[in-house]
């Protein structure tokens, strides 16, 4: 696809849907390389003082990571030449998933990675939905070509957004068990002060050597020196590009009472993918390109149309 651009947009929203939760576990390794790999010592706000919980998603005993909505989430793994690499990824359709595009494509090379395997769950090895290849790559042409707008370039970028077609299996895709996350653009999520409250899911190899799925849960931010980029605290590093921002993740709640729902409040409605995270380990704070009408709407708009049935 080509770029787009909308003065002032209107927020918008993609509901999502739970699946059926059935199962068809595969053992995978569980060693791997992530890109852009950082260390990181536990804090609770680092020198970006913006306070956040990073944790495992599973507590001890329990698996949250097969219930909705959190598997929809999972590990990609991908090749750049030889090499093995991971990032994070969600399902926002029953085979669209949305990752970082430098997790599928050098910026500005125009050359994709290769042999991408995604993993919803994944879980210590085991892959409990199985493991998926994937049919076709979209990038904003900014991005792949290298004319996006960054601060950093490459890096901190307003289309590090990319969206990919799974391979169905026998007629069927993993969102018919796993479910699919929602999406939003062009703010959806966030007030009038540019916050918004986000859970972050992904693999960083700082975790339990990105065997297990983790998640943070801070207040993020609009930076306009930093391509518009939402930021929040956060103790994940490589191995978490690509995972949601997921703005208000759960189960909802059956209200009464008098009490309804506030502004926005579709659930489980992801609004950014991990693009970025400070080198300098006592910072603790990641950023994201936002979802706009200009990046995740032409790019599924895109993808739909080259797999109608992934979007079904």
């Amino acid at each position: 696809p080509t770029d787009g651009d909308q003065e002032k947009p209107a927020p918008g929203a993609s509901i999502g849907s739970k699946g059926d939760g059935k199962v068809s576990p595969v053992t995978l390794p569980v060693g791997s390389v992530s890109l852009n790999n950082q260390d990181a010592n536990p804090s609770e706000f680092g020198t970006s003082e913006i306070p956040f919980t990073t944790s495992r998603l599973n507590p001890d005993g329990v698996e949250l990571s097969r219930a909705y909505p959190f598997r929809a989430s999972g590990k990609l793994f991908f090749n750049i030449g030889g090499g093995s690499y991971v990032c994070s990824a969600s399902l926002i359709g029953r085979g669209l998933v949305v990752t970082a595009a430098h997790c599928v494509i050098g910026y500005g090379t125009g050359s994709f990675y290769s042999n991408f395997k995604f993993v919803p769950a994944y879980e210590n090895g085991l892959a409990p939905f199985g493991v998926w290849d994937v049919s076709n790559v979209a990038v904003m042409s900014s991005y792949a070509y290298g004319y996006d707008s960054c601060a950093v370039p490459g890096i901190v970028c307003a289309n590090d957004v990319a969206v990919m077609a799974i391979r169905p299996m026998r007629s069927n895709y993993p969102g018919n068990n796993t479910g699919w996350l929602g999406y939003g653009w062009n703010g959806y999520g966030f007030n009038n002060q540019s916050e918004a409250q986000f859970s972050q899911l992904g693999y960083p190899v700082s975790h339990d050597a990105g065997a297990r799925m983790q998640r943070t849960d801070s207040m993020a931010v609009v930076d306009g020196g930093m391509s518009n980029n939402s930021v929040w605290g956060s103790r994940q590093t490589g191995g978490s590009s690509g995972g949601p921002e997921v703005v208000n993740l759960g189960t909802p709640s059956v209200l009464s009472g008098g009490v309804q729902p506030g502004y926005e409040a579709t659930f489980n409605t992801v609004v950014g993918v991990t693009s970025w995270g400070h080198v300098n380990k006592v910072v603790k704070a990641q950023g994201a390109s936002p979802f706009t009408s200009g990046n995740i709407v032409p790019l599924t708009n895109y993808m739909c149309s080259y797999a109608p049935a992934a979007c079904m």
